[in-house]
């Protein structure tokens, strides 16, 4: 290379090193929003695809977790990992676990093994030494100094259950674990693909804003939380540097199709007229049940008439025997 070009290879080299700095920067910056937005917005969206138990557990108020996003990996650009933590509020939990329960000194070792078998109970041994091999911090009689501490919850947020450990670590999120109508699926996207979208583009600028104030802060959240919409906005509202307002109208998806919304339509009516005849039943049941209790009440009302005209008959029947009676003499009756 001559003298002359080397400036030249060298400017061209400088420019291109600052250019994907910049561009990682970007990138970072965009991911630190995403990662916020998970934390603060949509951590109950997101857990429910990794795992639809845990995210009706962390629902209950009781249970006073938390979850935590992080960075992870060793190559840019980054994943991210999340981890739930539970606020005992100074009181402690305590985990049980046959690891810690069972023990040589008890009848129960000799109990589990019966129940176990020997192959497997030998199996859980070994793997018990492997782990103390392999950490040295394994048990709570292993604790001499607060490092040693925190290196054995790690541990045992690390340990798979059945080794005694509490199966709580820190776990990767992927690309389907983010909702697809929010710009966080757009940015995680962004960052495997490289490439931008169009709603990306358009909330790029905003996003980038370094947030000099609450508000700002609150309103990038928003804007990576939002859920978008199937039509394309006013270029004035969906302004970059505009406050953001959340979207109020819902309009029907384009993605509908006509077929769908006939389906739709013939359910509806469906529905309705099932509603109508079950309307006209209770009508003419009613209408029953009330003729019937008429007739009930006239009958009721008929009856004691009808008595009354009985014991009249009976009265006179008897006044007209009582009178041929006094009419007969002693003769006749011999």
């Amino acid at each position: 290379m001559s003298a002359g070009h080397r400036p030249a290879a060298a400017a061209a080299t400088t420019i291109q090193r600052g250019w994907r700095r910049y561009v990682q920067m970007r990138l970072f910056r965009l991911l630190a929003r995403a990662v916020r937005a998970a934390e603060h917005c949509i951590t109950h969206e997101i857990l429910r695809r990794v795992s639809p138990t845990e995210a009706e557990l962390i629902k209950d108020p009781s249970m006073n977790c938390k979850v935590r996003f992080r960075f992870a990996g060793q190559e840019f650009p980054p994943f991210i990992v999340f981890k739930i933590f539970r606020h005992t509020q100074g009181k402690g939990s305590k985990y049980i676990s046959g690891k810690r329960i069972i023990s040589p000194s008890n009848e129960a070792a000799a109990d589990a093994c019966k129940l176990m078998g020997y192959r497997k109970y030998y199996e859980q041994i070994v793997q018990d030494e492997l782990q103390y091999q392999k950490q040295r911090i394994t048990d709570e009689t292993d604790v001499a100094t607060m490092k040693d501490y925190m290196h054995y919850t790690s541990n045992l947020d690390e340990t798979p259950a059945y080794f005694g450990g509490r199966n709580n670590c820190w776990r990767r999120l992927s690309l389907k674990n983010f909702p697809r109508t929010m710009i966080v699926y757009d940015i995680m996207d962004y960052a495997q693909s490289r490439t931008l979208s169009d709603r990306l583009k358009k909330e790029l600028k905003f996003l980038l804003l370094r947030p000099q104030n609450k508000e700002l802060w609150h309103n990038q959240l928003m804007t990576v939380s939002n859920i978008r919409s199937s039509f394309p906005c006013n270029s004035s509202v969906t302004s970059s540097f505009c406050s953001y307002q959340p979207t109020t109208v819902s309009m029907q998806s384009t993605r509908c199709s006509s077929q769908a919304r006939q389906k739709t339509a013939k359910m509806k009516r469906a529905y309705l007229c099932e509603k109508q005849r079950e309307a006209q039943k209770l009508d003419i049941k009613s209408r029953n049940d009330f003729a019937e209790h008429q007739e009930a009440t006239v009958s009721q009302a008929e009856k004691p008439e009808d008595q009354s005209v009985a014991d009249e008959e009976w009265e006179h029947e008897a006044a007209k025997l009582y009178t041929w009676s006094q009419a007969l003499s002693l003769e006749d009756v011999g």
